[in-house]
């Protein structure tokens, strides 16, 4: 996928149909996705969320200044891009995208560790619920929901249709 569309990574001037993280939300992203930034006299940056509230350019993860970029997501969570220009980053031209857990095939579900004094993320969510780093937590089993889902699928219908049997 091409961040900006035919446009590319570009500054914002205002007449965008959408801004970065609208395109990203349009997207599901897993490990082993990539992302391709095409762009001219810029350059992109992977920082952290930090940097990226703040547009700081002088502490990034990752620099890429090539014009053609392609970018692989190579763990789940928030992944922060933002331009190398600041004010290029403080008009809009940055972006978070959500790299999802991919669901593993079927895996013993595994006892779960004591609660911390930090709380389930290590006191790195800032109370707000988001892990600060572009780290984080694995969900419960995919397996375990959908057991969960079919078996109250299955209960409803099965009251439908007993409602339906006794309503004639």
């Amino acid at each position: 996928l091409e961040v900006g569309g035919d446009s590319g990574w570009v500054k914002p001037d205002g007449s965008e149909f959408e801004t970065y993280n609208e395109w990203a939300e349009q997207h599901r992203f897993h490990i082993g996705d990539t992302i391709r930034f095409k762009y001219k006299n810029d350059s992109v940056l992977l920082v952290e969320r930090v940097d990226y509230e703040n547009c700081d350019v002088s502490n990034p993860i990752l620099k890429f200044d090539d014009g053609d970029t392609v970018f692989e997501f190579d763990h789940s969570g928030f992944v922060y891009f933002i331009s190398g220009e600041p004010d290029h980053c403080l008009a809009g031209q940055k972006m978070i995208i959500r790299v999802m857990v991919q669901a593993a095939a079927h895996q013993p579900t595994a006892a779960a560790p004591a609660p911390s004094a930090e709380g389930p993320t290590g006191g790195r969510d800032g109370g707000d619920g988001f892990i600060t780093d572009s780290w984080c937590p694995t969900p419960t089993n995919a397996s375990d929901i959908l057991s969960v889902t079919s078996y109250f699928l299955t209960l409803f219908m099965g009251v439908m249709i007993v409602l339906y049997l006794f309503m004639d």
